[in-house]
């Protein structure tokens, strides 16, 4: 795994801490990876529902 450093407002960061302390999450590096996992499965779904748009008889 890769570490990434970014910057995160603190009220977002309160957010993600509450999530944490409410058993939501083990800690706050799961609940962003949790986030981004969350992010990239929309993209690709919406992706894909393009791509079925665009040619519905390739559908596989």
């Amino acid at each position: 795994m890769e570490r990434v450093t970014l910057r995160i407002p603190e009220q977002q960061i309160e957010e993600v801490e509450r999530m944490v302390e409410t058993g939501q999450f083990p800690n706050r590096s799961e609940a962003i990876r949790s986030a981004v996992r969350e992010m990239l499965d929309e993209r690709a779904a919406h992706r894909d529902a393009q791509q079925t748009q665009e040619r519905p008889w390739a559908k596989v």
